[in-house]
């Protein structure tokens, strides 16, 4: 039938195409568009592989969905298209899903349907500001903004055992502690950190980091080192580096009900353009 959907991975040479189709709602489908980047590419050191899916009607392209190293799919897919990725989802027995919370349905109930259990769900609001939006935010006497080195990896290792375990999320480490070392060596690169007196207290990572925007997730501050504005100092870094890269905008998601973080962003030049739904499963 012509007009049926038929589901293969997402080629390398297809990734045009495919960047043109997601660039209508481009904030809201930034973590698609890095996913679309990375496929065919070669591998930086930390990076997981990227498995993207295409919904094709003949030789149309009709929608995107990831499945690797996120569970997204494509913002105003229709139920349709969203319903032809379904039989792939069996192939996944662990992952992250993270999608408008409209469409989070779509994609979890059959995941459930399948004994998939989640160990975290959560709504979450999406930030953006385009990055000369953001001002100077000076850190306080004492401290230091500066891009992360080798000899902070303990300190980020703690910071995040620290975080998974604040947003009561399962704690790798404990399971396989070199893996989780090795997950937070390879994200060094993109980290920004903040010290005070010789020692790190604040963490945030740039992601996704593309012309097409910048995304910051990890962000974290040591509990003793909370409203002294080393979070402003390390976010407006990072969107300093993101306007020297000519990045579109940065985005990232705040946890619904974090006051005290949706109140910083804010300051900052942050707005909010979506809802999301966050499930982590096993």
């Amino acid at each position: 039938m012509a007009g049926r959907l038929t589901v293969r991975r997402l080629r390398a040479r297809e990734r045009e195409l495919a960047l043109a189709r997601l660039a209508p709602f481009l904030r809201h489908n930034l973590l698609l568009v890095d996913a679309v980047h990375a496929c065919g590419a070669e591998l930086a050191p930390g990076e997981a592989r990227a498995d993207v899916l295409a919904a094709l009607r003949g030789r149309e392209l009709a929608g995107l969905c990831s499945l690797q190293p996120t569970l997204t799919l494509e913002e105003g897919a229709p139920a349709e298209v969203a319903e032809a990725f379904v039989p792939h989802l069996g192939a996944l027995a662990s992952g992250l899903v993270k999608v408008s919370a409209p469409a989070s349905e779509r994609l979890w109930a059959p995941l459930r349907r399948l004994g998939r259990r989640a160990l975290l769900d959560r709504f979450e609001t999406a930030y953006a500001v385009e990055p000369e939006a953001v001002g100077h935010a000076a850190p306080p006497a004492g401290a230091r903004v500066r891009a992360a080195r080798a000899s902070d990896l303990e300190a980020l290792v703690h910071a995040a055992r620290a975080s998974l375990r604040e947003e009561n999320r399962p704690d790798p480490f404990e399971g396989d502690p070199a893996g989780f070392r090795r997950w937070v060596a390879g994200r060094l690169p993109r980290a920004t950190v903040v010290e005070v007196d010789g020692a790190v207290r604040f963490v945030g990572y740039a992601d996704v980091q593309r012309t097409e925007g910048w995304l910051l997730q990890g962000v974290y501050t040591w509990p003793e080192a909370r409203r002294r504005g080393l979070a402003a100092a390390g976010v407006a870094e990072l969107a300093r580096r993101a306007r020297l890269a000519r990045a579109d905008h940065v985005q990232l998601a705040v946890v619904e009900g974090n006051r005290p973080a949706e109140r910083l962003y804010e300051k900052l030049g942050f707005r909010a353009f979506a809802r999301l739904r966050t499930i982590l499963f096993a």
